[in-house]
Parts: C-alpha cells; sequence; structure tokens
C-alpha cells in the first residue's frame, strides 16, 4: 500500500512538472508571451516617435507659411514670382 501511494505520489509531481515546463501557461509559454510584448512594445515606441514627428509637421503646416513653401517648393516644383527656374540634367550614358 506504502509502495502504491509513493507511485502516484511520484506520478502526480511528474504531472505538475510537464504542465510547469510545458503545459498551457507554463514556463515556456510566459517566455514566449515576454518576447511578443517586447517586440510589440519596440513597435509601438516607433509608431508613437513617428506620430509626434507628424503631428510636428502638420502643426508646422497649419502655423508657418514657410513650412508650406518648402514644401511646395520641394515636393511641388513651384517657384515665387520674379525667380529663375534652372534645371540642370546630368549627362546620358549610352
Amino acid at each position: 500500500m506504502l509502495r502504491l501511494v509513493q507511485l502516484l505520489l511520484i506520478a502526480a509531481l511528474l504531472v505538475l512538472h510537464y504542465r510547469l515546463w510545458v503545459g498551457e501557461g507554463g514556463l515556456a509559454r510566459i517566455s514566449a508571451l515576454r518576447h511578443e510584448i517586447a517586440r510589440r512594445d519596440a513597435g509601438l515606441a516607433r509608431r508613437k516617435q513617428r506620430n509626434a514627428a507628424l503631428r510636428a509637421d502638420v502643426a508646422d503646416l497649419r502655423h508657418g507659411r514657410e513650412a508650406v513653401e518648402e514644401r511646395a517648393r520641394s515636393e511641388l516644383g513651384m517657384i515665387r514670382d520674379g525667380e529663375t527656374f534652372i534645371q540642370v540634367i546630368g549627362a546620358e550614358t549610352e
């Protein structure tokens, strides 16, 4: 009888160890979830930084004439009255 109790306790201990290391909610799963959280936190930090830069650009465009002029010149190729537009084309290679 004592032998049977010992075997049952050992079996229970093995089952509990299996659940601790490998089972759902075990240490391996917790470690994987921690890595996933760290990866997502890094992505979130990048997105927050990008959003802050975009907010600053929007504020500049709303309140500053210089920012609008800079965008018009660089992205649309616009020039002021009295300015001369000069376009330099590189030599073609054959």
